[in-house]
């Protein structure tokens, strides 16, 4: 297989130096390009059409979330892999927001960064539970209005798919989806791309927010909301 392509993405010429390096040591990853801010981040992933974007949010011109919507909406095959601080939830929540795949820590440790890339090319998101819940329950207290299109497309999920649904919410993989539900893990992928067609959303991350939008999942809970 070809080695997947990669546009990275950050304002710090030492920071983008450094993750180049980390980078190398996998030939499953080619550095492709290399952007200091959104505006070229745009231009660039047009230009190269990399499979995965790896974003910083605090750039000068534009920033990472400003970026990362128009590259999603562009509706090329790049996927949105935002590199972050746990100092810039109100920049990662407005990421995902966007249509990023996944967010991973800067002091991420180097193996799990480039298992993460791998993660978010194969089509999978990438959440870290633990800020995933600090991100989604600053949101919910925002308390904006959810489009009523979305619930009632909510209510055409049958009961099985609608307890998957609030599983992967909850961030559980799906071999943990399967041994809660007790079905196989191949029946869990199946559930979770048909919710995914019948919400119309992109990936997990996606549907992640949706719940707990919708309340279908609140923060501190283990269940629905």
């Amino acid at each position: 297989m070809s080695a997947l392509r990669l546009l990275l993405v950050d304002d710090d010429d030492l920071m983008r130096a450094g993750l180049r390096a980390v980078l190398s040591v996998d030939d499953g990853i080619e550095v492709v390009g290399e952007a200091a801010d959104g505006r070229q981040a745009v231009e660039r992933s047009r230009a190269l059409d990399p499979d995965v974007v790896l974003m910083d949010v605090r750039m000068p011109r534009m920033d990472g979330v400003s970026a990362t919507r128009e590259i999603v909406a562009a509706g090329g095959r790049a996927r949105v892999l935002v590199l972050t601080t746990f100092e810039d939830e109100d920049y990662v929540f407005g990421a995902l927001r966007a249509g990023a795949s996944g967010f991973v820590l800067k002091r991420t440790r180097p193996e799990q960064l480039i298992a993460g890339i791998h993660t978010v090319a194969g089509g999978e998101a990438l959440l870290s539970p633990a800020v995933t819940r600090t991100v989604i329950s600053r949101m919910v207290d925002h308390d904006e209005p959810v489009d009523p299109a979305l619930r009632r497309r909510l209510a055409e999920l049958t009961p099985r798919e609608r307890d998957v649904l609030e599983r992967v919410a909850r961030g559980l993989s799906n071999t943990e989806i399967a041994a809660e539900l007790v079905i196989e893990e191949s029946t869990v992928k199946t559930h979770v791309k048909r919710i995914l067609a019948k919400l119309g959303l992109r990936d997990r991350v996606q549907a992640v927010v949706l719940c707990y939008e919708t309340g279908i999942v609140r923060p501190g809970r283990r269940g629905p909301g």
